[in-house]
């Protein structure tokens, strides 16, 4: 049999199977009962500003690779300037200034903070004035770190 007569047969096979009546299977739910009972995610509007809590919650998801701690409750970040517009600008520190993640970590920061729907654009300035020390930490921070 050559693949022409193969594919023909095939083609007789499900005509016969649709002519016949092949039962169907379950049906689809619609829309409103997928979701029945469910409240539903509206996003905000594209023009919203960002939030400050939403941020900060992005910020808190950076560590430090060489500290448990996120970067927030290290006391790293200094300000944050939230604009109409769409714009986050942060001035964060590092604990030291030869800190093995200085490259990485303003860049961590800015791409976490991307992530919240509302932000547009986000720079993020590192400042080493007033330089950083532990009396920046929360007290979260001090519990993980056991600086109690």
């Amino acid at each position: 049999m050559t693949e022409t007569d193969e594919l023909k047969s095939r083609d007789e096979a499900v005509s016969s199977a649709v002519e016949e009546g092949v039962p169907a299977g379950p049906s689809v739910p619609t829309r409103e009962q997928a979701y029945e009972g469910q409240e539903e995610l509206v996003p905000p509007p594209v023009d919203a500003p960002p939030q400050q809590d939403e941020v900060i919650a992005a910020i808190e998801t950076v560590f430090d690779p060489e500290i448990p701690v996120n970067v927030y409750e290290l006391g790293l970040i200094y300000a944050i300037d939230l604009h109409d517009d769409g714009r986050v600008d942060i001035e964060m520190s590092l604990t030291a200034p030869n800190c093995p993640s200085a490259q990485e970590l303003p860049q961590m920061v800015r791409y976490a903070v991307l992530s919240v729907p509302t932000v547009r654009e986000v720079t993020v300035k590192v400042v080493w004035d007033p330089p950083w020390d532990m009396s920046r930490m929360s007290d979260n921070a001090r519990l993980a770190l056991n600086m109690f």
